[in-house]
Parts: C-alpha cells; sequence; structure tokens
C-alpha cells in the first residue's frame, strides 16, 4: 500500500512538472514599465531590439515626448505621429522635423509642435507618412548625432520607404540638418533648409547628390542672407565642377530668398521668425514632398 501511494505521488509530480515547463514556454515575455522593445512591420528588422519609452500624452494625433534610449547618444526625446492605417504591410514615406530655438526639450515638452506647423502641413502632401519632430538640446553635434541615430531607429523599427525619406530644418534646426547632412547625407531623399546658416561640409552633401531648398528672408534679423547665398553657391560650383549641367544643379540645390513684402503681406511682424510661413508655402513644402 505504501508503494502505490508513493508511485501515485511520484507520478503526479511529474505530471504537474510537465505542464508547469510548457507553460513556461508558452507564455507572453513580460514588460518592464512602459518600455517598447521593437516595433517592426514586415519589413522592419525584427532581429533588433530598440529601447523605447513610449509617451503617454497626445497633442493632434502625435504622441508626446517619448524616448529613444539610444547607448551611444544618450535619451533622445521626440514627439512622433504615425497614421492609423499603418499595419506594417507596405512601406510609408518619413519626414523629421527639426525645431528652432524655442521649441527644444529644456524649453518644455511638445512646445515644438506647439510653436512650428511643418508637421501638420506635411500631412497634407503625404497622408500615408510617419513623421517625427525630436526636441533635441541644442544645434551642434550632439542633436546632429542623435537626430541620425532617431532616424536610423524609425528606418529599422518601421516598414519605411527608403526613396521616401524626408527632413527639415528652421533656425538652429538649420544649424543641425547642416550637420546631419555633412555625417550622413545619404539617408535623405530631400531637404528643406528654413531661414538658418550651413555650419556643416558641403563635399558629403555634393558626393551623396541630396536635393537641399535653401529658403530664407532677404532681410532676416538673425542670420541675414548673404552667408547661405555664398553657400548655395559654393554648392553649384562644385557641382559644376563635377560637369553638372544648370539643369541638374537646379535639381539639387535651390536657393529663395523672399523679399520683405513675403513677410508683411502674410502678416509677419519679421522675416526670421516669420520664417514660419514657409511651412504653409505650396511652392516650397511641395518641393520636398512631390518626389
Amino acid at each position: 500500500m505504501k508503494k502505490t501511494v508513493g508511485f501515485v505521488a511520484i507520478l503526479l509530480i511529474a505530471v504537474i512538472s510537465v505542464f508547469s515547463f510548457f507553460g513556461c514556454q508558452n507564455a507572453e515575455p513580460s514588460t518592464v514599465g512602459n518600455e517598447n522593445y521593437g516595433q517592426a512591420g514586415s519589413g522592419g528588422n525584427q532581429s533588433n531590439n530598440f529601447n523605447v519609452t513610449n509617451g503617454t500624452q497626445e497633442y493632434r494625433g502625435f504622441t508626446v515626448d517619448s524616448v529613444y534610449h539610444s547607448g551611444a547618444n544618450g535619451d533622445i526625446h521626440f514627439n512622433f505621429y504615425v497614421p492609423d492605417g499603418y499595419d506594417g504591410s507596405k512601406p510609408y514615406a518619413l519626414y523629421i522635423s527639426l525645431c528652432g530655438y524655442g521649441g527644444y526639450y529644456f524649453q518644455g515638452v511638445g512646445v515644438n509642435l506647439r510653436q512650428e506647423s511643418f508637421v501638420f502641413e506635411a500631412q497634407k502632401y503625404n497622408a500615408e507618412m510617419i513623421i517625427v519632430a525630436p526636441q533635441l538640446n541644442d544645434w551642434g553635434n550632439m542633436s546632429a548625432n542623435q537626430t541620425i541615430a532617431l532616424t536610423e531607429y524609425f528606418l529599422n523599427a518601421y516598414n519605411v520607404d527608403a526613396a521616401k525619406v524626408f527632413i527639415n530644418g528652421y533656425s538652429g534646426g538649420g544649424e543641425t540638418l547642416s550637420l546631419v547632412l555633412t555625417k550622413r547625407p545619404e539617408l535623405f531623399t530631400a531637404a528643406l533648409h528654413v531661414s538658418s546658416v550651413w555650419d556643416g561640409e558641403l563635399q558629403p552633401l555634393v558626393n551623396s547628390r541630396t536635393p537641399v531648398y535653401f529658403a530664407i528672408g532677404e532681410s532676416d534679423e538673425y542670420y541675414g542672407s548673404a552667408r547661405i547665398r555664398r553657400t548655395y553657391e559654393t554648392l553649384c560650383g562644385m557641382y559644376k565642377a563635377q560637369g553638372l549641367t544648370d539643369e541638374q544643379i537646379n535639381k539639387l540645390a535651390v536657393l529663395d530668398i523672399k523679399s520683405a513684402s513675403y513677410f508683411t503681406e502674410h502678416g509677419a511682424s519679421n522675416q526670421h521668425g516669420g520664417g514660419g510661413l514657409f511651412a504653409f508655402d505650396s511652392e516650397i513644402m511641395g518641393w520636398l514632398f512631390n518626389r
């Protein structure tokens, strides 16, 4: 009798162990806090794990204050919009918008979305576009590196059409943009440089032949227009030295200097702050997205 009871007990323990093993094998992976480790659709890189804390606030369809925890570049704060129809089954365009002073992270969470209209106007040109508005803390090399890291994150974590990756930078964001296009111009299909100057190098841009549109007020109170005119002329000269025709160069570099009347007619009290008007200019924004 004792042997029978012992045998039954051993058998029961074995059965429980088997069920426990398979139960653990089929359990959902645990999550920590609000972290999301990769959200790749088909076409995204499923093998990479990305440490991202998703924001919990929303503003006009944008998730506010998400953070990409980059090992090499620290915490990168950003606001982003993914269209409701996105499911990873087909590639979407990607647009990165770098704000000017007043929209940086240390100046207030999500303030860039309230200060500038580029990201909202962009939605009128392509309803199937993922839009990212980083909130960086300066306009130097660290911000350029963080912009590149964030762009690479979206290229890997989402199904993005590599032929439709756009970027703009306004004021200080334009300075950051110039450094981004010095370091990794090949990541982008086209760039819009607004009311700013060029801090970076031009040779990498020439090598990649990434098209750039320069828009600025003739008497921009902060930068003036002379420096960006020289940048444009130097860039055109470098393309010409490579044997490109004027027609080819005009597709790669556009200089649009607006007169004072452009701003006064649209109710802007100054030309630098009035650079935000370019977001509503269909000729400028159309150049960026209609390609």
